[in-house]
């Protein structure tokens, strides 16, 4: 084994995300669903382990219950540096769980301070002068402030990170950055002297994030998206590429979707333009008693088996609050998560080989109701979104998990157009 960094991811499609990015940066990567136990084994010569965990919304006393018991299991495994990768849309609430987490991985480590940085450029998200962007727009006057859950409607981090925290937060801003790997480790310095626990930094290019990496190298905990891990992955020396993961070639290919990003519509909807089947579950009849999983399977088998299939609870917001107004938040999405779950099951025992699951608490379902514990990840099919190798009871899977903003529009066409070891190598395509 030699294990160089174990990640703590906060939700399933955001553990497929950083261990994409571990394995661009040339580390051989696995990636396990679920708190471990010791009887979770990893794949031989693992440079990298990311536990990804569904502790993005949970009460933040059972996230940081999770994660540290995550952060001891890599530590068994011999990690020495800890990363904590979060939602490049800081997506949290004043109560957490992005500060209560950190606080709790930084004091188990012994440790008195961390490095912060969510940005992640080839997906639209800079940080500047303390700021969260997505592309062009402030986080808070992008989509994202209608998220389901969490609706993130201001884009100061230091605010957002003080109001989860006792510690105090600080900056270190971008004139800083672009001077070198010394200067931000001079300014982390002063940062963490003053009293300084949370130090976030701006970036604006994969440079800069290369640069806060190298920074952070002998952090005992970092914490951020995707784009800092593969920073920080790349001041690791290494042995040259990943290895290719082999994918099955066989099988009939399906999307669920049960995320309501802006993006995801956005893919649906190319879906449904190319003509392919689509199905559009209804979570209130299903509240209500009535048999949706039953019928989406009859449809299913009505379908050409030659032709990928989509089907999606994904609503636009209108309809979304329509739907959370009848049955609650909480309860609209167990019903989403619960569908997708069960037709996630039924659908592998059909055949079904190639997956691409939309949406973080999707994703969560789909994995735990085929009890697929761990993966090896493959090729991306764009930044982000990489496939995966698993093993579920009916046989092995090509396993896309993507996060709801992700991916291009055309993703769903194109990655299930292609097969095997040629899946997502097309990617000359417009990214988000």
């Amino acid at each position: 084994m030699t294990l160089r960094i174990g990640c703590i991811a906060d939700d399933f499609t955001g553990g497929t995300d950083v261990a994409a990015a571990f394995r661009r940066a040339g580390l051989r990567t696995a990636l396990v669903f679920g708190t471990p136990d010791a009887g979770t084994a990893l794949p031989a010569d693992c440079d990298a382990a990311v536990v990804a965990l569904k502790s993005r919304s949970t009460p933040a006393d059972e996230a940081v219950a999770d994660s540290v018991a995550a952060q001891r299991w890599l530590w068994a495994k011999g990690a020495a540096q800890i990363y904590f990768k979060y939602c490049s849309t800081f997506d949290s609430t004043p109560q957490g769980n992005i500060g209560p987490v950190t606080d709790a991985l930084v004091h188990a480590a012994g440790g008195t301070a961390t490095l912060h940085c969510p940005a992640s450029p080839p997906n639209g998200r800079t940080v500047y002068q303390g700021h969260l962007f997505v592309h062009d727009q402030l986080l808070s006057d992008s989509p994202l402030r209608h998220h389901p859950l969490n609706p993130m409607t201001d884009s100061a981090l230091v605010r957002l990170l003080s109001a989860q925290t006792p510690h105090r937060v600080a900056l270190i801003d971008w004139p800083t950055v672009r001077r070198g790997v010394d200067a931000v480790r001079d300014a982390f310095t002063a940062h963490q002297q003053a009293g300084a626990r949370h130090i976030i930094a701006d970036a604006l290019t994969d440079d800069d994030l290369a640069v806060l990496g190298a920074a952070a190298l002998e952090l005992p905990v970092v914490a951020g998206a995707a784009g800092l891990a593969e920073g920080l992955g790349h001041a690791y020396p290494t042995a040259g590429p990943a290895a290719d993961v082999p994918l099955p070639q066989q099988g009939r290919a399906t999307v669920l979707a049960g995320s309501c990003s802006a993006r995801t519509l956005e893919q649906i909807a190319h879906f449904y333009a190319a003509g392919l089947p689509s199905l559009h579950l209804d979570v209130l009849a299903a509240a209500a008693g009535r048999d949706v999983t039953g019928e989406a399977l009859t449809w299913y088998d009505a379908q050409d088996p030659g032709l990928p299939v989509l089907i999606h609870a994904s609503a636009a917001p209108e309809e979304l609050a329509a739907v959370q107004a009848q049955l609650g938040v909480a309860e609209a999405a167990a019903q989403v998560e619960e569908l997708l779950g069960a037709l996630a099951s039924h659908l592998v025992e059909r055949g079904v080989r190639r997956l691409l699951v939309a949406g973080g608490e999707t994703s969560g379902a789909v994995t735990t109701a085929l009890g697929i514990r761990a993966v090896l990840v493959g090729d991306e099919a764009d930044p982000g979104v990489p496939w995966t190798h698993a093993t579920a009871e009916a046989g092995d899977l090509a396993l896309m998990l993507k996060s709801g903003n992700f991916g291009a529009p055309d993703l769903f066409t194109r990655a299930l157009s292609t097969t095997g070891t040629d899946m997502g190598k097309d990617t000359d395509k417009e990214q988000t």
